[in-house]
């Protein structure tokens, strides 16, 4: 089976650092395994990452992104295009994250 590449936008990095920072304030120990937890999700992408469902917005447009709840309450938005997944958003959704889908 074919591997995909994954490219990780610096806004995604940026905001995965964000949620990471945020956590070790609470918890070093939970802050590591959350930051494990994402970028094993977001590897797992290599294959078969059509197996998550595109996320279905007002705002966003349809079949552009595809959504991976992680931990459930982190979400990971990507696309897929030819063999690579380029991760563009990580968003924790006990935010707010309206911004996004306006």
């Amino acid at each position: 089976m074919a591997k995909f590449k994954i490219i990780i936008s610096d806004r995604s990095r940026q905001m995965l650092g964000s949620h990471v920072r945020f956590l070790a304030n609470k918890s070093p120990e939970a802050a590591r395994k959350l930051q494990k937890q994402l970028m094993q999700a977001i590897r797992s992408l290599e294959s078969m990452p059509s197996r998550y469902p595109f996320i279905d917005e007002e705002h966003i447009p349809p079949n552009k992104y595809h959504k991976l709840f992680v931990d459930n309450w982190y979400l990971v938005l990507y696309q897929i295009q030819d063999n690579t997944v380029f991760v563009d958003y990580i968003v924790d959704c006990r935010q707010d994250y309206g911004w996004l889908i306006r």
